[in-house]
């Protein structure tokens, strides 16, 4: 774990130095070199650098950490409850929009069940064709039906 405190450190520092020093001769291979120093299970870099700079700074700065990631905590959760809100709200929105909008769609493509409707849709799918045999819908027939009804 010291081994990552300190590297993560390094590559922080790593990319001020980048801008400035990359320049001077061997840089690349001092870095190199560090990276070794640090990992190195003989020379320990990394528990060295920890023990004699990191962990005294951590211990005197204990109770500000402590108090900095309370509020964090605090915070985070204020904020995730806000925004959770916000995003219900925005979901509920886009719902009913699309139900309202759907509907309006739907109530057009939607038909009746009645016979004068069954008929006339019949009519209007099947094909034209050339023969001589015409059909009339039901309705047609069935005003035919009562029109000589009516004369006889």
């Amino acid at each position: 774990m010291m081994y990552w405190i300190i590297f993560a450190l390094f590559t922080t520092a790593e990319v001020i130095t980048d801008i400035f020093l990359c320049w001077l001769p061997f840089y690349y291979e001092l870095k190199i070199a560090f990276v070794v120093w640090l990992l190195s299970p003989y020379t320990k870099g990394s528990s060295v650098l920890y023990r004699k700079f990191v962990h005294p700074t951590l211990s005197s700065k204990e109770k500000d950490i402590d108090e900095y990631l309370s509020q964090a905590k605090d915070k985070s959760y204020d904020t995730l409850v806000h925004f959770g809100r916000k995003g219900l709200n925005v979901a509920a929105t886009a719902a009913v929009m699309a139900a309202a909008k759907g509907q309006g769609v739907l109530s057009d493509r939607l038909r009746s069940f009645s016979m004068q409707d069954l008929s006339s849709f019949q009519t209007e799918d099947e094909p034209k064709s050339t023969s001589s045999i015409t059909t009339q819908p039901a309705s047609g027939q069935h005003r035919t039906r009562r029109h000589q009804k009516q004369t006889l």
